[in-house]
């Protein structure tokens, strides 16, 4: 891999990475707020919207964590290409 290439999959995984991260946040809130919303009001309906946002945080964070050891894969390549 080119020193070019390896630069632009690393901004396309940061940038991607970045994006993700700010869905986790908004998905995390929203998941906080319907816990609040579940200790006072329990019902089905909200319950079952929680349980959609945990699976999609789960996603998330094991796409986030994917991404990042890509990154740092990538990162050590480059690393070691310039000791040569």
């Amino acid at each position: 891999m080119s020193d070019e290439d390896a630069i632009s999959e690393d901004e396309e995984l940061s940038e991607r990475l970045a994006q993700l991260e700010a869905r986790e946040r908004e998905v995390s809130s929203l998941r906080r707020k319907l816990h609040d919303r579940l200790a006072s009001f329990p019902n089905e309906s909200t319950t079952e919207r929680e349980r959609g946002l945990s699976k999609e945080r789960r996603e998330l964070h094991a796409e986030i964590d994917a991404l990042r050891a890509r990154r740092s894969a990538l990162r050590l390549e480059d690393a070691g290409s310039e000791d040569i």
